[in-house]
């Protein structure tokens, strides 16, 4: 079994268990279906792919778990760590009063830990309610989660309060033969509307044009509140409301993934378009990055 479909009234959810990752999410509402997230076009096809792709990046869907995020520089391990690349087994799935309950384990220790995923859904509750447990082990560890949407149409995005936004050094396509961007890097803002644009004056991130072919990465840093954590996204075409929440204290960053077009290179190749990455993490960029001075 590589997949497991968990479901309660007017929602399901299926898990790829090769990797970790939601394979599928579908919503019943007003006698539509939704499917908020998305599946890389390449999963699942006879194409063939590059050799040296992590495994993630070959079932890239949905959402998983990052430990580490990006860079396993401390304990070697995939992009975004053991995972969001290997094999997780299912440890109970099961009716609950009102919904359903799933529990998910990593075969591979994470710093010597064991890791839980767990699953709940509630009958007529648009939401996955997702929670990651880490058991025993040593040591510290970047996480975030890595929700993925995709629109036909762009969309407009809305936020919990920041303190501001910024840009890592490096963009994540510097080189124009193989992709493109558009924010400067690195550069940061308080005014999310205004953000600096690579070729001068500013773009608004709030806006998802579906016209802006990029791939673009920034960070956006909780301000103090007394609220949930949360990103919005309108999706334009599909007439739906995209909404993720987090609590801050746990996950006091959200990073956003751009990614429309902007890599020309096996297996994007120009095709992975509409997609936008809302990653809330607690996390720089890598595991030892992340246990320095950031």
């Amino acid at each position: 079994m590589d997949t497991i479909t968990i479901n309660a009234k007017g929602i399901s959810v299926s898990l790829d268990l090769t990797v970790g990752h939601i394979a599928d999410m579908s919503i019943e509402s007003g006698g539509r279906q939704l499917r908020p997230l998305h599946r890389a076009p390449w999963v699942d096809t006879s194409e063939t792919l590059p050799p040296d792709l992590p495994r993630g990046t070959v079932r890239l869907s949905g959402d998983f778990l990052c430990a580490p995020f990006s860079r396993s520089d401390v304990e070697e391990a995939p992009l975004h760590g053991w995972p969001a690349n290997s094999a997780w087994d299912v440890v109970e799935s099961g009716a609950t009063e009102g919904g359903w309950r799933a529990v998910f384990r990593l075969r591979h220790k994470v710093m010597g830990a064991s890791v839980d995923k767990i699953f709940t859904l509630r009958d007529d509750h648009p939401f996955l309610y997702q929670e990651h447990v880490f058991s025993g082990g040593s040591g510290a560890i970047p996480v975030a989660h890595h929700p993925m949407t995709a629109m036909k149409g762009g969309g407009r995005l809305t936020f919990s309060p920041k303190r501001f936004a910024a840009t890592p050094a490096d963009p994540l396509e510097p080189d124009p033969a193989r992709g493109r961007f558009m924010l400067a890097y690195p550069r940061r803002s308080s005014d999310l509307a205004h953000f600096p644009a690579a070729g001068g004056g500013t773009l608004d991130l709030t806006d998802y044009r579906m016209e802006d072919r990029r791939e673009d990465f920034l960070t956006l840093v909780e301000a103090d509140h007394d609220g949930p954590g949360w990103t919005a996204l309108a999706r334009q075409a599909e007439e739906d409301l995209v909404l993720v929440l987090k609590n801050p204290a746990e996950l006091p960053v959200t990073m956003l993934w751009f990614s429309n077009g902007g890599r020309d290179y096996a297996p994007w190749s120009g095709r992975h378009v509409g997609v936008l990455g809302i990653e809330d993490g607690r996390t720089a960029i890598g595991h030892a990055a992340s246990l320095g001075d950031n």
